[in-house]
């Protein structure tokens, strides 16, 4: 299946777009092709996640001593959280500028949450410690949500990416994603969709490799996306419901009553037959 993948040669470079190039690296094992590069995955969630109130093995006790030093360690060495400000709500949109698909943003080494007790039991934190704090603790993709019950509901469309390569099943990259964002919830309540422009979805299943589908697709993602969404709200859109997705009620209702005359001129043909 790897073999058949088309690599990024320096021959075909100019048709991959620098926003979408997706293979940052090949390389082969046993003599099989293997690519390695960042997804960019879309949210598609209609319903809140929880993440973790604590990481797993980690809990903070910081004296009042060492608080503001380890605090401003912690901000240096912070993930790539994309910063929005302390006025926008959990729901907002993204301000649409590019990511930078060389370093994968949101990454979360400490959750929030987690963090966020460190401040309440520090008291030596500066002015301007507590507010680069809050501003890389509080949000995902711009968007904050609630620390202290640590539910929060990505914005529709918001796209964030994890580092996989091309032998890393659906369920494998679904578990990094989740563990990435320190999500609680078990990665069977989601499900990844190739959507495509037309409006049609398609599951991308068990024995599937992501990235590889990923690059088969093309690098165009105004085309086709991979989205996230709940496994039991979520289903396939086939090509030929597809086209008929984005017309209005009314355009449809004559589909319907044109199908619906050419229905009763078959039939008063066979009964006259």
């Amino acid at each position: 299946c790897c073999m058949s993948v088309p690599a990024r040669t320096p021959e075909n470079e100019p048709h991959w777009p620098p926003a979408s190039r997706i293979s940052s690296l090949t390389s082969y094992v046993y003599g099989e092709l293997i690519l390695d590069g960042l997804l960019n995955i879309y949210w598609g969630l209609r319903r809140p996640i929880r993440l973790q109130m604590f990481d797993d093995n980690e809990r903070f006790r910081l004296s009042r001593n060492d608080g503001s030093a380890f605090s401003k360690q912690f901000s240096e060495e912070s993930n790539n959280n994309i910063v929005g400000t302390e006025t926008q709500p959990s729901g907002g949109d993204m301000d649409g500028e590019e990511e930078d698909e060389e370093s994968p943003q949101l990454l979360r080494t400490r959750s929030d949450a987690s963090f966020m007790r460190v401040q309440r039991r520090s008291n030596t934190h500066t002015t301007l410690d507590l507010q680069r704090l809050r501003r890389h603790r509080f949000s995902i993709n711009g968007h904050f949500y609630n620390h202290k019950t640590s539910v929060f509901t990505p914005a529709y469309g918001s796209v964030t990416n994890v580092r996989v390569n091309s032998l890393m099943t659906t369920s494998q990259v679904l578990n990094l994603l989740l563990h990435k964002f320190r999500v609680e919830n078990k990665s069977e309540d989601f499900v990844l969709y190739m959507v495509h422009e037309s409006g049609q979805r398609t599951q991308l299943r068990e024995g599937e490799y992501p990235l590889v589908t990923r690059v088969l697709y093309g690098p165009c993602e105004k085309i086709s996306k991979i989205f996230i969404m709940e496994a039991d709200l979520g289903e396939e859109v086939t090509y030929d419901v597809a086209q008929y997705i984005k017309f209005e009620f009314p355009v449809l209702d004559s589909f319907v009553e044109k199908l619906k005359e050419e229905e009763e001129r078959e039939i008063t043909k066979l009964t006259k037959k």
